[in-house]
């Protein structure tokens, strides 16, 4: 097994249990260590610190998996990790109101570049690190033993996959295919994923618990739900007795989706507003006419994907929330979220204080939303919170 050597006073991320080693932290890798394989991480002056897996081609060189020197990396391990994940989400599992969650959250659950979603009868996979892609068959293989889904579906079609220099795949890895179409309960609500060319793996599960959290405020309300995707939130309010839901959405299909979802949930689509179009240009329009909503909810996509990005990201998170608070009547409720992970919970709140200072609002934050249980964020991890929202009233 090959060796990575780490540069002086660089070891301090790997002593406090941070996942990952960065190629500027690296004073040279020895010994036989094909990238993907494993490898011993040593401090400058020889020390065992970890035992992880090497990607060259990544900035992030390292990955790692275990700090117990006498923990050998065989199947038993990766069997042990996938046990106590799947373990974990138990709870959910037990309850027949929710059959779509996140089985797996890579290193959030010790299993770096691993995401497993369960969608009813059927596992999700993503493989976003070569160490995990060369893991592949035998994780699939223990995942259909402990699980015994009805297929197990891969979603590696994620841009990702190039810094670890992987090609973006997708396709059957067990079992069957999925439908076209694939019925899952949340809370109690119905929708229709597609899993096979959705979002992410087909649906914000993530998202969850907010939805419900955001529900509790929109009865008799009229509620503006931006970046609606498949209706994820706005089945939640109408069902919630919303007065009349309008949800906006770029994508077509999506927004047909979404009409699906209400129908399914016994809510009569006539009795609410799908308007397809760009979200920025549709919300300008309702500020023109002079449009007001008692909610409006903005769960746009990941704005900032790389550092590079941030700047541009904050202008359009600024840029939205403005729009949702001069849509807002007095005493309306605002719910705003950011899944950008590079956008940090005190800099989206900062942007949202901006926004309402330009809006001439007075904002008070009456809730702080974040992922859901089954997306657990490690603490030696930090990296692993992505999700903020700040359910919010507006005078």
């Amino acid at each position: 097994m090959g060796k990575v050597i780490l540069k002086p006073g660089k070891d301090r991320p790997v002593r406090g249990r941070h996942p990952w080693i960065f190629s500027g932290a690296i004073q040279r890798v020895e010994g036989k260590a094909l990238d993907g394989s494993l490898v011993e991480v040593q401090a400058a002056d020889g020390r065992w610190l970890a035992r992880g897996y090497l990607n060259r081609r990544s900035q992030i060189t390292a990955r790692l998996l275990t700090w117990d020197e006498g923990e050998a990396i065989d199947d038993d391990f990766w069997a042990r990790r996938l046990r106590r994940a799947i373990a974990a989400r138990q709870t959910l599992a037990d309850e027949a109101r929710t059959t779509a969650y996140r089985l797996v959250y890579a290193e959030s659950d010790g299993l770096p570049g691993l995401i497993v979603d369960r969608y009813g009868d059927f596992l999700v996979l993503q493989s976003l690190t070569l160490g995990i892609e060369q893991q592949k068959p035998l994780l699939v293989r223990l995942l259909a033993d402990l699980l015994h889904p009805q297929g197990i579906y891969e979603r590696s079609d994620v841009e990702v996959r190039r810094k670890e220099g992987l090609p973006e795949t997708a396709g059957v890895l067990a079992g069957e295919a999925p439908p076209d179409l694939l019925e899952v309960a949340e809370n109690d609500r119905r929708f229709l994923v597609d899993v096979q060319h959705g979002h992410k793996t087909g649906f914000y599960l993530d998202q969850r618990d907010n939805r419900r959290r955001v529900a509790a405020y929109c009865s008799g309300r009229e509620v503006l739900d931006a970046f609606a995707y498949t209706g994820g939130f706005g089945v939640y309010a109408a069902a919630a007795q919303a007065r009349r839901v309008v949800s906006v959405e770029a994508s077509e299909e999506a927004l047909g989706l979404a009409q699906r979802n209400f129908a399914l949930n016994g809510l009569d689509v006539a009795a609410h507003e799908f308007v397809l179009g760009d979200v920025f240009e549709v919300l300008r329009g309702y500020r023109q006419a002079g449009r007001q909503f008692g909610v409006v909810i903005l769960d746009p996509p990941k704005f900032a994907a790389a550092a590079g990005q941030v700047t541009g990201a904050l202008r359009g998170y600024k840029d939205v929330n403005l729009l949702g608070l001069q849509l807002l009547r007095p005493g309306g409720v605002l719910a705003t979220f950011s899944c950008s992970g590079l956008v940090g919970a005190d800099l989206f709140q900062q942007v949202v204080w901006e926004a309402s200072v330009d809006a001439g609002r007075d904002v008070q934050v009456i809730e702080r939303l974040a992922q859901a249980p089954d997306h657990p964020v490690l603490l030696s991890f930090p990296e692993g919170e992505y999700l903020k929202g700040l359910i919010c009233r507006a005078w």
